[in-house]
């Protein structure tokens, strides 16, 4: 009898458990590609994607050289996208900030445009010291941030190494130790004592503390570094062309990676996990110690820039940013992500 009423109390109890667990939460299709805002939306390229959450991200870009359009700068808000009036017609080239009330846009003729999540302050080739293109920022604080540029090609007295900091409250040029006679197109790094920037000819720089280091000599890379992103300190990546390079912190090598076009960007979620994006729709995440070719999923657009949330999602975007000018002409735009769950796909005007 006592074996029975203890086997009864022990089915009621498992009851009572298993009805007060809630059930598991549908976790929905699978991760996948998906597209945005193509051309129904966008009449400009987009060049540039940042966020300080997937409920804050800014998306920039511009006409490049299309008369009759404006800089581009759009924001989603976890509920729809809006393009933020930012005047002017530079084409904007990079975004980044280091919270939603710090948020930087940099591009041509030296513009810099700083967003405080209620208004733009604008600052001109006065304001920054240069007239040539600014094609990389990133911040650290509202008194700590970093811009870098220069004139592709050109002669002896066109612009290069431009590096620039901000100090919370003007813009300075930063000498470097050798100047190679390069545009430079993107700066990243874990702080200001440990910065990386990347450019024509395969350059590389590293700024450890206050000192700036050469890291290209001999250089590894083929051609030119257009974008350089990290997962952390031991995990950094440069790639441009054909190039996709990786630093541990204290060398860089070669990754071996079969490509099926040209690269463009770089970026990190968490270590291990590295997504690039380039021409003719590439793309490819680096999953588990093997990289997967997406290069068959939509979107098919020449992508210029990739951005993890860091939740998993990557956010892709590019477009005709390769024709040359023509006035009055849109130009096709896209933004993509690469997770899970439902995103909007409209701008909201």
């Amino acid at each position: 009898m006592r074996s029975s009423l203890h086997s009864a109390a022990a089915l009621a109890l498992g009851a009572a458990v298993l009805a007060g667990c809630p059930e598991e939460e549908d976790p929905g299709p699978p991760p996948a590609w998906r597209v945005l805002l193509d051309e129904g939306d966008l009449d400009r390229a987009v060049l540039s994607i940042w966020g300080s959450s997937p409920d804050d991200v800014f998306a920039v870009g511009g006409p490049l050289g299309n008369t009759g359009l404006e800089s581009l700068v759009l924001h989603y808000d976890g509920a729809a996208w809006r393009e933020l009036p930012a005047g002017g017609g530079e084409t904007f080239w990079w975004v980044a900030g280091s919270g939603p009330k710090d948020v930087w846009m940099v591009g041509e003729r030296g513009r810099a445009v700083r967003w405080d999540g209620a208004a733009f302050t604008q600052y001109d080739a006065q304001g920054t010291g240069t007239t040539a293109t600014l094609w990389g920022v990133i911040a650290f604080s509202p008194d700590d941030a970093w811009a870098v540029g220069g004139m592709p090609g050109g002669g002896e007295d066109a612009p290069k190494d431009i590096v620039l900091r901000w100090d919370g409250g003007a813009w300075s040029r930063v000498p470097l130790p050798e100047p190679t006679g390069s545009a430079l197109y993107k700066v990243w790094g874990s702080s200001s004592e440990d910065l990386y920037v990347v450019g024509e000819y395969g350059v590389i720089w590293h700024r450890a503390g206050t000192t700036w280091e050469r890291q290209s000599e001999p250089p590894l890379a083929q051609g030119t570094l257009f974008t350089a992103a990290g997962c952390g300190r031991d995990e950094v990546y440069a790639v441009g062309g054909r190039d996709v390079l990786r630093s541990d912190g204290s060398a860089w090598r070669r990754v071996e990676v079969e490509l099926t076009n040209d690269v463009n960007g770089v970026a990190c979620g968490r270590p291990g996990e590295v997504a690039i994006v380039g021409y003719g729709g590439l793309k490819q995440r680096l999953v588990d110690g093997a990289w997967i070719d997406e290069f068959t999923e939509e979107p098919y657009a020449d992508l210029h820039a990739v951005w993890s949330d860091r939740e998993g999602a990557f956010w892709a975007v590019g477009g005709d940013f390769l024709s040359g000018p023509a006035p009055g002409r849109a130009r096709k735009g896209v933004v993509a992500r690469y997770g899970r769950g439902q995103i909007a796909d409209s701008v909201s005007r």
